[in-house]
């Protein structure tokens, strides 16, 4: 514990000479470089009967348009500028106050123009912004070393004082450090590829660099901020028109706020060592420690963060985050439910009682979990360490006690309830569940409230890295079907026999750790998967045809292709290929890319690449479920595939109404109504959907536009 010192109190707060002048260039360029005056001998008069008191008056600096008369009963230490005040009210939520300053003790502060400030009682080496209302603080201040939530260590400081964030292990091999711009893909990238340290070097020499000038000493609160009934603040930069109301304990933070994004901290909660993005909600006795939240996030109702990032757009309540790096659109709103030493690739939700990864395998520290995105855990439903999930895995109640290798995507994966095998339904979510899957394309693109996007991500479910699981799947469900149907013929060979009888499961290997496993109709999931897949590439090939007004000609097509990789990433939302990947490791090992800066400039042009890139994805698919080549295309080909294209879209949208339908039609979901009206008044009318809606529209209007190029080709034919 540290000692207790006194100081003599003749000693300055701020010495003069060089202190002084760094002092004042730091808050000059958070506050702008207003001009101050002394105190004139009439406003000091005014000053003391108002039984405010000062160090030093000629270290308390005023601007032009300052009223003495609203200050009352404050005590000034060091060198205090304080902005204009005039008589005015500041209104927020139905607290209104009156401009000035009363009851406060302020040290080495600069105070912006038109604040209301009451019973702060400690307020040191602050820059407070204009229009500003502090009221009912117990302490707010900044010491000389502060990193505000930042991953740095000042001139001369050990390294054992910087903050890392542990993420994704809780052994700390994947740590990583916050910085105040970083994004899900750079946490992701710093954390997930640890085969080579001088990547992990480099970030770290990007970290450092960012703040390799002479930081600020001093706190800041941007302007129209409102901070009330907060007992401790200590080591915060908060950006503009912020709202605290109720905080325990804020402590070396960086805040980010702004007009269009603002952010919002409530009652009961504690924060430390953070970085908080823009258009956060963080309210009701939350607990965080060590983590990064990226834009409009909320996390309420007694939820924990530790060592953790949790990505854009996404909500926890109730639960503990530890060791984390989670993407954007996570959802994980009930009690008992938590993450431990886990990546989640985002798209997510964490059903109540969830328990992933908090059990050991080991006399070691937990391992990790690895979820695409789409993962959703159902009730009660419990892992262990090492697993990992591929896209769109939903899970069904349950214990599962070994380790988990899911690398069929889009499955439901369940334990047979006899001999406590696992089962996995692949393509279970078109088959079943079009709704939910459709519904969550819709879902993230109305729920993307984010005014600067800076972090791009793939919101469609048919995306490059799942038609590559897709494939993949194909290769492991037809190993099987060759060994369960002694088969010795090419996967082509087999759709077109058309067989479609099937024992319902088959056994399947690498799935479980020292278990059982079997496979629900491979031959079903095989089919689902390739429909998909050829709906993914002929969509593609549709909208790169609509893009030049239909005048594309085939031809024009078959120059445009290139050969798409194979291998594609999912680097926080944003989808690169491998070869980007590499490329983009190569240039920060060269130097080519040198900064944080360079980075996020590279993940823009790699996104304005990715519409032709995707295209070329979706045509490479298509051709493979073919065996064809691109030059092995016909119009009458591409007319054929239009024709599926228009089948499959209507069927697409029959299966989301349909699986919708069952909550109107199931007579448990209807038997706490007294009658029909009554659902549809509670539920509302399926026809009145506004998701089935908007969706029957695209589908129509995709229908409508493949019946048009058709129709175009047969003209040209």
């Amino acid at each position: 514990m540290s000692e207790v010192v006194m100081y003599s109190r003749s000693e300055p707060t701020i010495v003069e000479s060089a202190e002084l002048d760094i002092a004042i260039e730091q808050r000059n360029k958070l506050s702008g470089k207003k001009k101050f005056r002394p105190l004139t001998s009439t406003e000091i008069e005014r000053l003391v009967k108002n039984s405010n008191t000062a160090q030093h008056w000629d270290t308390v600096l005023v601007s032009d348009n300052f009223d003495p008369s609203l200050v009352r009963q404050c005590n000034f230490i060091g060198l205090v500028r304080l902005g204009d005040l005039t008589p005015n009210y500041l209104d927020f939520h139905k607290l209104r106050l009156p401009v000035g300053l009363d009851n406060c003790t302020i040290i080495s502060c600069d105070i912006g123009d038109n604040v209301a400030m009451r019973n702060v009682h400690y307020l040191s080496h602050y820059v407070i912004g204009s229009q500003c209302v502090l009221f009912n603080i117990d302490e707010m201040h900044t010491v000389d070393n502060a990193k505000f939530g930042n991953g740095i260590i000042r001139k001369d400081e050990n390294e054992d004082v910087r903050v890392w964030l542990e993420v994704a292990n809780e052994n700390g091999g994947r740590k990583i450090l916050p910085f105040q711009d970083m994004l899900p893909a750079d946490a992701y990238l710093w954390s997930g590829f640890r085969g080579d340290k001088n990547i992990s070097e480099k970030f770290k020499y990007f970290t450092d660099k960012l703040y390799d000038h002479d930081f600020f000493d001093l706190g800041y609160v941007g302007d129209k901020t409102v901070i009330k009934n907060t007992r401790i603040i200590k080591d915060c930069h908060i950006g503009e028109n912020a709202y605290i109301k109720g905080a325990n304990k804020l402590k070396n933070l960086t805040i980010k706020s702004s007009k269009d994004e603002a952010t919002q901290i409530g009652e009961g909660v504690e924060l430390v060592n953070g970085i908080i993005g823009y258009a956060n909600k963080i309210f009701y006795g939350v607990k965080a420690i060590r983590f990064q939240t990226g834009r409009n996030v909320q996390i309420k109702y007694g939820a924990r963060l530790i060592n953790s990032f949790l990505g854009d757009n996404s909500t926890i309540s109730c639960c503990e985050l530890l060791s984390n790096i989670i993407f954007p659109f996570h959802e994980q709103h009930h009690n008992n439910s938590f993450l431990i030493a886990s990546t989640i690739m985002g798209q997510s939700n964490i059903a109540a009682g969830a328990t992933i990864g908090s059990n050991h395998n080991s006399r070691a520290a937990d391992g990790e979990i690895v979820a695409k995105r789409g993962f959703w855990p159902g009730l009660e439903t419990n892992f262990k360490h090492n697993s990992f999930f591929a896209s769109f895995t939903i899970i069904a109640k349950g214990n599962y006690n070994s380790e988990l290798n899911i690398t069929l995507p889009f499955s439901l994966l369940s334990i047979k309830n006899d001999d406590s095998a696992i089962q996995l339904y692949p393509g279970y979510w078109f088959k079943n569940n079009m709704y939910a899957l459709a519904r969550n394309v819709w879902k993230f693109n109305k729920r993307d409230k984010r005014i600067i996007k800076e972090q791009n991500i793939e919101f469609d479910f048919l995306a490059p890295d799942t038609i590559e699981e897709m494939i993949k799947g194909i290769d492991i469900l037809f190993d099987i079907i060759k060994i369960e149907y002694n088969y010795s013929g090419s996967l082509n060979e087999f759709i077109e026999s058309g067989q479609k009888d099937e024992k319902p499961f088959v056994e399947i290997n690498n799935i479980v750790h020292g278990n059982k496993a079997f496979v629900y109709k491979p031959i079903q999931g095989i089919h689902l998967y390739r429909k998909m897949i050829r709906f993914y590439g002929i969509r593609e090939m549709v909208n790169e045809l609509l893009k030049n007004n239909m005048e594309m000609s085939l031809q024009k097509l078959r120059k445009q292709y290139v050969q798409s990789d194979r291998n594609w990433h999912n680097i926080g939302g944003q989808m690169i290929n491998d070869t980007n990947l590499s490329s983009l490791f190569n240039d920060i090992k060269t130097g080519k890319i040198n900064s944080w800066k360079d980075l996020h400039e590279r993940y823009d042009d790699l996104q304005a690449s990715y519409p032709n890139k995707r295209l070329n994805h979706g045509i490479l698919s298509l051709l493979q479920t073919e065996d064809k080549t691109i030059d092995q295309i016909s119009v009458s080909d591409v007319i054929v595939y239009l024709k599926e294209l228009t089948v499959t879209a209507q069927e697409l949208y029959n299966l989301a109404y349909a699986s919708r339908k069952k909550d109107y039609t199931n007579p448990f979901r209807i038997s706490t109504y007294h009658s029909e009206e009554e659902m549809v008044n509670v539920l509302g009318h399926i026809d009145d959907n506004s998701f089935l809606k908007d969706y029957k529209t695209e589908m129509t209007r995709l229908i409508q536009q493949s019946e048009e190029l058709m129709t175009k080709l047969e003209e040209l034919g």
